[in-house]
């Protein structure tokens, strides 16, 4: 029973297990975790309950903050501080560094300005040597891995025409720009992938 006023998303349930294989793998020896685009809070408690020396930051825009505050409080973890107020296209990015950083269909939701700002401000986050991992549903070389994925973007435009599924190719020439480097593409249920990249 989800409690009112809590937020809660489907996808979240389904995705959670294959993302945490992923997580177990490159967050291994990872320390401080920024999640940018926490959503709901539901990866957020689910990933830090089942990677307890992991500190998990979550972040957000200011309108979701309160529900994925439900979700921590609810939980009480002790690695998962306050959740802080972040737009990826104006900011403001916390001061601190991560060896980490992890954000799960955001990209596509966004405008393409918005996935340059973001990329751009790793840049101030990121720790010597961290990882970054992007899921969700990428094309590659503008073609569309699925026609569910093809269904998707068009959904997706019709609802903005500025968000929409992104070019691996396109994304990772953001990445390499600004240091990071591609060392892995996991394949995930549902046409969904896994980015992963290294700071060089």
């Amino acid at each position: 029973m989800i409690e009112p006023g809590k937020p809660f998303a489907p996808a979240c349930e389904r995705n959670r297990d294959p993302i945490l294989a992923v997580l177990r793998t490159h967050f291994a020896n990872r320390r401080n975790v920024l999640e940018i685009g926490s959503g709901s809070g539901q990866h957020a408690v689910y990933f830090a309950a089942a990677m307890p020396t992991l500190t998990w930051q979550c972040t957000d825009v200011a309108d979701n903050l309160a529900g994925i505050g439900l979700w921590l409080a609810e939980v009480a973890l002790p690695n998962t501080p306050a959740p802080l107020e972040l737009d990826a296209a104006s900011g403001p990015w916390p001061t601190q560094r991560f060896d980490a950083v992890f954000s799960a269909n955001t990209l596509h939701i966004m405008a393409w300005p918005e996935v340059e700002a973001l990329f751009a401000g790793l840049a101030r986050v990121l720790a010597p040597e961290a990882t970054v991992i992007v899921y969700g549903p990428f094309n590659d070389a503008g073609v569309y891995t699925s026609d569910s994925n093809r269904e998707f973007d068009a959904w997706l435009k019709a609802r903005d025409p500025r968000s929409g599924i992104r070019d691996i190719e396109a994304v990772d020439a953001l990445a390499r720009r600004d240091g990071l480097r591609l060392v892995d593409v996991a394949a995930m249920p549902a046409n969904n992938r896994c980015l992963i990249w290294q700071r060089a």
